[in-house]
Parts: structure tokens; sequence; C-alpha cells
């Protein structure tokens, strides 16, 4: 299958829906090959716009999804519209479930130690056949940790990163060539939603595309982020007039 790319404001997003992203990825689990997840939202678009360095190590990814309504509605305006969101967290579900039928082996980097100890707790009741080989919290030193050495003497097959923006995209970035095999996936706060400490917005929410709206309210300590999103808005249509 030949793969088709949208580009949104130099960063090139897959162009799939949530289903057909997950059996792409499996096909690369069955392959045993090493792969390289972004999950952008207008965010993270508009970090790598305004940061160079940042746009270069997302690029770097093997594949970058819209994990947000804003990039969805940006590409219908600019005349290559994609199928719909693929996020972060639902993509982590899907792969579960996967990794619950086929016993795939997964590690988990991200979040304090007492969400990563629920959600791994969690995950072992809800899809009891996974293999959770390792695991580690978000605090560690960066130059001195046992982290890569014991994801390369586990090898998983999936390995789940939620260390934030842009600590995941560039802890990945850095250490994927030191792998032979594995799916690497940011995941933002997906620890927190498994483990339970923090809700994910009510479906009705979410169909209403206003899933960033609940966050907000629920962690008002957002909002400087979000002032990402009238950026992007702007950004977007500039470069919709450019190609009129």
């Amino acid at each position: 299958m030949t793969l088709k790319f949208v580009d949104i404001l130099g960063v090139p997003f897959i162009n799939m829906n949530q289903s057909q992203f997950v059996q792409q990825l499996n096909s690369h689990i069955q392959k045993n090959e090493k792969t390289f997840v972004v999950t952008a939202n207008p965010e993270i678009v508009m970090k790598a716009v305004e940061e160079p360095d940042y746009m270069e190590l997302i690029r770097k990814a093997t594949y970058i999804t819209a994990d947000g309504i804003g990039v969805v509605k940006a590409a219908g305006l600019l005349g290559q519209p994609l199928p719909g969101r693929v996020t972060g967290y639902d993509t982590m579900i899907e792969l579960l479930k996967m990794g619950n039928e086929q016993e795939l082996k997964i590690y988990l980097l991200g979040a304090q130690q007492e969400t990563l100890e629920k959600a791994v707790a969690n995950i072992h009741k809800t899809y009891p056949r996974v293999q959770i080989v390792g695991s580690h919290n978000g605090f560690f030193d960066w130059e001195s940790n046992d982290i890569q050495k014991e994801i390369q003497e586990t090898k998983p097959d999936l390995i789940f990163v939620a260390l934030g923006v842009p600590r995941q995209e560039k802890w990945v970035a850095e250490n994927l060539p030191q792998f032979d095999k594995g799916i690497f996936i940011g995941v933002g706060g997906s620890f927190d939603v498994i483990a339970g400490t923090v809700q994910r917005a009510p479906e009705i929410w979410q169909k209403a595309n206003l899933e960033w709206f609940y966050r907000l309210l629920k962690q008002p300590s957002r909002f400087g982020r979000m002032l990402a999103l009238p950026r992007f808005a702007i950004r977007i249509l500039k470069e919709k007039a450019m190609k009129k």
C-alpha cells in the first residue's frame, strides 16, 4: 500500500484513520521493525513551526498522526482532508487490545511513580495476556540511567513513552538507533487516564470535538499551552490565502 501524507505547516501527517493506522503498526510488529510515532495536536505543530530543532526532531518519526481536531480541520481548509483524529490514547488502547490477543511484550516509560504503578496494575487487570517486561517513571537522570539497557535486554514490542512534549519525542529520537525493534510512541498523559488519576472527556464532549475544552476546564494550568491554538489558526488561514 502506498502511504499518503498531508503537509500541515511543514509537518507531514499520515493520511489514515484510527483503525487503518493500528493495522499499519501491526504490520511493523509482525516484521519486527522499529517504528517511531508522534501524535501531534496544533500545539505541537506550532512548537515545531517556531522551534526548528523540534521540527527536525519530529520529522525523524516514521509517522506523525493528527491527535487534535484542529489539525483535521486545518487539513480540510487547505484542501487536503484527513479522515479523522488518530490520538495517542486511542492508539495505545488499541495496541493494548492487540497486545492482549498476541501476547505482546510492552514497556512503559513516564509519569509519577504512583501513577505508573496504578497504570501497570490496571493494564494487568484489563489485558492479562500482555507481558509488561519493564517500566520506569518519568523522573530520571537523562545522561545516566539503565532504561535503554533494560529495553535492549527485554526486547518489548511496544514502548509507550509518556514524558510529555518535547521530552518524549526527544527521548525516542535520541535512543531509537540503539534498538532493533519496537513501536515507540509518545502518549502524553495517557498513563494518568489508564491509572484513573485523570478522567478523559465524556464521549459527548469527544463527539462535539470539545475534548480540548474539557481538559482545559479540568486543568486550568493548560491555558498557557492553549494560546498556541489562535496562532495555529492564523497561520492556517494565511496558508490558505496564499494557495488561492
